[in-house]
């Protein structure tokens, strides 16, 4: 009698052997080919996980034992993004320190994803909020510091009113904090902000090389946005005095179309009028500033309204016909892309379109698909095409206009080429408590000035209160012992930076402390570094497909240039799972009320069941609902292979010619499951297992071959039942998972047996599956093997054997 299948029993014991046996553990030293399997790792959140947090893990998870089983020496690590917004949210709603709330969290964590069976090397666990990881992420700083990289600004920034801290544009969604939804507002505060400009091309080119998903690398085109044009100087008039007004334009080609000029609110050139009362409209103009103050940048881009007030008593020239334009100051008009001015020109432009209907400004078309074609301006024209009214370029193509209009205005000093970016600097400082401290001292004297490397970490200290203040000050400011220090390099009185980092400095480069968790001495181990690197797989949620991303691929490429890490790119293949829903289709969320919780799915039907129902559900990269009844198939499935297995007729010999239909399903399967694993076409894998399984039993029991090839390519997928049947039921040694991935005949997975009928005088009397191309004596044999044909040739004479290969058996009596 089969033994029953009791999941509970089997995870529990061989998650626990796996621990003892140190498994998973990567080596560092390794003539096998690396593997190197990474998963976003995550923040861990008091809530604990749900069922859709796994979804990615499952699958690295059986991706990295697949690799183990093919002979690869595999890193599969894992850790925790325990620093910023959300650990001290947690800490603060809950009236308790950040540091207790982080450990808390992750003990909660660690033991839920324990039950999963992951094959995780937790030999290198890393955290961000330990000291000995932060020191390195504060050394890496300073090597932004050294070069250049880091820099202190007095800014304009998005502000979150409810976080009290500044936040970088992409933390900003739709207007609000991405956090806590708060609409945010701006302010001009004191930060540090990181060149990620100066790496714009690089991070633009390098996306070429990348096995990446094609929407992703999109997704970072944009946000980097290169665009190639000039900065075409105009003349701006206010009272007596002059100035010199830069415009970044894409279209040099349109400039003879232009009818106004836009400065952003925040452009020195207003307050520089508004302080020297040039400006006839003074009140409204400072009122209009005040009020795009309290907009984010994304607000104003989508504003439908396009507002905006006119410069009293100010123009801007022309260079190309010297004609005087009015001047308007507009928010859809941002400060921080270009020069924070434009030339307008309504009639090839859609925001300077609906501006001047809106301002009843002139409207002048300057390019016609044609070159002659001309009339009202109902709508503007933003393709190429031939000037016209525009002087001595009349007729010239548009590209060869940009070219020459260009080039002409640059021998009079009033223009030169430029490329420019929507990429801004990342503004690096939070005016938070839970952080790396910015390991920087101001001196009177000296300035800025780094701490020593041997001085670090400069660690975070001890504090009673450590809510944000909301002044634009962090908490820290209040800690006058720990603020007050020496100046390392005049030994006079200095105060530490008080601002801290953002949670992504941590996320930056935690994929190489993987590599070399314990070491002390340096960032991580050169010869450790060169085998490891770059990352094979790197698999999480799309959500972070710029901010992360993007600030990492920049760390990674200054370490280097500076000669730290080997490669330009940290992570050549990504994937992005989808999101489990919940089983009302929407996001699961605490306030719906529709969160599943794993632990309870894994007490009821087992972590194995659990995994093949995640990755059976649907194409990994798609969003799907959650339903738990869909386990209960995946665990009928389980059971069926555990009780088949051990009902295996040990007599059949695979290698018997009559069985050759059992070999080419067996060689179709372990291609079938190969193929997909490596695709990541997961749910299809796990059918064909099903499917086979099915259709093999209908032709009689398993053979020991077929039971250890199907146990073997369900290891990776459900880890703890393929491991108990290959020590209790097969009698294997070792692990199952480094058992070797089965091989296959290719030709038997394309088809090639044929369907022999068998007959007698003509008569069928059964059939044979043979490999193509069987001898005529193979083929006798085995038909005389038949109970049917034995039947009608008993007694009788054989006077001939009509064979007709790959088709026919005839034997005439």
């Amino acid at each position: 009698m089969a033994k029953p299948y009791d999941p509970k029993a089997i995870e529990q014991k061989w998650q626990q052997e796996w621990e003892k046996q140190g498994l998973h553990r990567a080596e560092d030293d390794s003539e096998k080919p690396k593997a190197y399997v990474l998963d976003m790792f995550p923040y861990p959140s008091g809530a604990g996980l749900h069922v859709g947090h796994p979804l990615g893990y499952v699958a690295t998870d059986v991706y990295a034992r697949y690799l183990r089983m093919t002979g690869h020496n595999v890193l599969h690590p894992m850790g925790w993004d325990a620093f910023g917004l959300p650990a001290e949210n947690y800490a603060i709603k809950n009236k308790m320190h950040p540091r207790d709330a982080v450990e808390k969290n992750i003990e909660r964590f660690k033991e839920q994803l324990s039950l999963f069976g992951f094959s995780y090397d937790w030999s290198r666990e890393i955290n961000t909020t330990d000291p000995g990881y932060y020191r390195w992420t504060q050394w890496i700083f300073l090597e932004l510091f050294d070069q250049g990289l880091a820099y202190e600004a007095e800014t304009p920034i998005n502000w979150c009113p409810s976080c009290k801290t500044g936040l970088a544009n992409e933390e900003v969604t739709a207007g609000a904090c991405e956090r806590c939804g708060t609409k945010v507002e701006r302010r001009n505060i004191r930060q540090w902000m990181l060149k990620i400009t100066e790496y714009g091309d690089r991070l633009l080119n390098d996306l070429e090389g990348l096995d990446w998903p094609e929407r992703i690398k999109e997704m970072q085109r944009n946000w980097i946005g290169r665009s190639e044009g000039a900065e075409v100087r105009f003349t701006l008039s206010g009272g007596a005095n002059t100035y010199d007004l830069p415009v970044y334009t894409t279209r040099p080609d349109t400039l003879f179309g232009a009818t106004y000029v836009v400065l952003s609110p925040e452009h020195e050139l207003v307050s520089t009028l508004l302080d020297a009362d040039v400006i006839e409209n003074h009140k409204d103009v400072h009122e209009y500033v005040a009020a795009a103050a309290a907009k984010s940048d994304l607000e104003r881009q989508e504003s439908k309204e396009k507002t905006g007030v006119r410069l009293g008593g100010v123009t801007a020239k022309n260079p190309v016909n010297k004609e005087e334009l009015p001047v308007f100051v507009a928010d859809y008009v941002l400060v921080h892309y270009g020069t924070g001015a434009i030339m307008a020109v309504p009639a090839h432009d859609e925001r300077d379109f609906e501006f001047a209907k809106a301002q009843d400004l002139p409207i002048i078309q300057v390019i016609s698909s044609d070159g002659t074609s001309l009339g009202e301006v109902k709508e503007p024209y933003v393709g190429e095409g031939v000037l016209v009214r525009s002087g001595d370029y009349d007729g010239l193509a548009a590209g060869e206009a940009k070219k020459k209009i260009t080039e002409d205005l640059a021998k009079r000093g009033s223009a030169e080429p430029k490329v420019n970016y929507k990429l801004r600097d990342w503004v690096f400082s939070r005016q938070r408590y839970w952080g790396e401290p910015i390991p920087v001292v101001h001196c009177s004297e000296c300035g800025v000035v780094p701490v020593p490397e041997d001085e670090l970490p400069v660690l975070l200290p001890e504090v009673e209160s450590y809510e944000p203040t909301g002044t634009g000050e962090s908490p820290l400011a209040a800690i006058d012992a720990w603020v007050n220090t020496t100046c390392p390099t005049c030994d006079g009185p200095a105060k530490r930076e008080t601002n801290t980092m953002p949670q992504w400095a941590g996320s930056c480069w935690y994929y190489l402390r993987y590599i070399d968790p314990k070491n002390d001495e340096t960032l991580v181990d050169p010869k450790k570094e060169q085998y490891w690197m770059p990352v094979d797989l790197y698999l999480g949620g799309a959500e972070h497909a710029v901010l992360h991303l993007l600030y990492a691929r920049f760390w990674h490429k200054v370490l280097h240039d500076r000669g730290h890490v080997s490669t330009n790119e940290p992570f050549q293949k990504l994937f992005n799972q989808g999101m489990i829903l919940g089983p009302d289709h929407q996001k699961m969320s605490k306030s719906r009320g529709n969160v599943i919780n794993p632990d309870e799915v894994i007490a009821d039907y087992g972590a194995d069941s659990f995994r093949l129902y995640e990755m059976f559900m649907g194409p990994l990269d798609q969003e799907k609902p959650w339903d738990t009844q869909g386990m209960i198939g995946l665990f009928r499935f389980l059971r069926k292979v555990y009780e088949q297995v051990q009902a295996v007729d040990e007599q059949l010999d695979d290698n018997d010619p009559i069985r050759m239909p059992e070999r080419a399903l067996r060689a179709q399967l372990i291609a079938k499951v190969t193929d997909d694993i490596e695709s990541f076409d997961l749910n299809t894998a796990i059918s064909a297992m099903m499917k086979y399984l099915n259709e093999r039993l209908s032709r009689g029991p398993l053979s020991v071959l077929d039971a250890e090839t199907m146990t073997i390519l369900l290891a990776p997928f459900a880890p703890h039942l393929a491991e108990e049947i290959w020590h209790e039921i097969l009698d294997k040694e070792g692990s199952v998972h480094q058992a070797e991935w089965p091989t296959y005949d290719e030709a038997l997975t394309k088809g090639e047996t044929v369907t022999v009928a068998v007959q007698v005088n003509g008569k069928l009397r059964g059939t044979l599956e043979l490999s193509r191309g069987t001898s005529e004596g193979e083929a006798k044999r085995l038909a005389e093997d038949l109970e049917a044909v034995q039947k009608n040739l008993a007694g009788k004479d054989v006077k001939r054997v009509v064979f007709v290969p790959d088709r026919i058996v005839n034997f005439i009596i």
